[in-house]
């Protein structure tokens, strides 16, 4: 059953993971064996109307989230209380190797990252996971939202960190397309010369993803 509850969540069949939680309500606590719960595995896959329903069914049943679902979802209030509740999750790494920090800046809210920050989560802490990047990497790779990018970087993110690859912060934007991005990196001492393991460059990167006026663009700020 955990199985094809798992995937229902993956395909975002909400109808079927409703009908299995009430054949079996037990699937609200289901993690797989990393440790994943199903609500984080509908906010990795992209599935909204399956979160909202299962954060429904949890406050429905006086289920509380974790303090990494709860960066996730970014909701600051729960969030505060799953602080509270476990303050060492703060330095803590998720089954999958993500810290809070991580998961507020990939899928969470400006405010999550705030609150964060602001209880002392490292802003350089290094997954536990095949990417080995910092939150940094993870708000240019999937948030991509300004202000939590702006939270980080005045907390001390290092720009020109490296992930698995040799990849900075700067490939993640570069692939986006997103210039307002990479401004805002360069303003907080991003190298845009940087190369990967690969011997590629951000206007590489951006290049070989169509977005040819970004690279140009690159170009020339590599060499000022």
């Amino acid at each position: 059953m955990s199985q094809q509850f798992l995937k229902s969540i993956q395909r975002g069949a909400t109808a079927e993971v409703a009908d299995a939680l009430a054949a079996d309500p037990a699937l609200l606590t289901w993690r797989d064996p990393q440790g994943v719960s199903a609500l984080l595995w509908s906010i990795y896959t992209g599935q909204t109307l399956v979160r909202d329903f299962l954060l429904a069914e949890m406050a429905r049943t006086g289920m509380a989230l974790d303090v990494y679902e709860a960066a996730a979802v970014g909701n600051p209030d729960a969030l505060e209380k799953a602080v509270v509740a476990t303050p060492e999750f703060l330095r803590e790494y998720s089954g999958d190797g993500w810290t809070a920090l991580h998961l507020a800046s990939a899928f969470g809210s400006p405010e999550a990252v705030k609150l964060l920050l602001a209880k002392g989560a490292p802003v350089d802490a290094v997954s536990k996971n095949a990417q080995h990047n910092q939150p940094l990497h993870a708000a240019l790779a999937l948030g991509r939202d300004p202000q939590s990018i702006r939270l980080l970087l005045a907390s001390g993110a290092d720009p020109n960190a490296t992930q698995t690859g040799g990849y900075t912060a700067i490939f993640s934007a570069a692939a986006a397309n997103r210039r307002d991005l990479i401004e805002l990196l360069i303003a907080n001492g991003a190298r845009p010369e940087t190369r990967n393991d690969f011997g590629q460059s951000a206007a590489d990167f951006a290049r070989e993803r169509g977005h040819a006026e970004l690279a140009g663009w690159l170009d020339s700020a590599s060499k000022i």
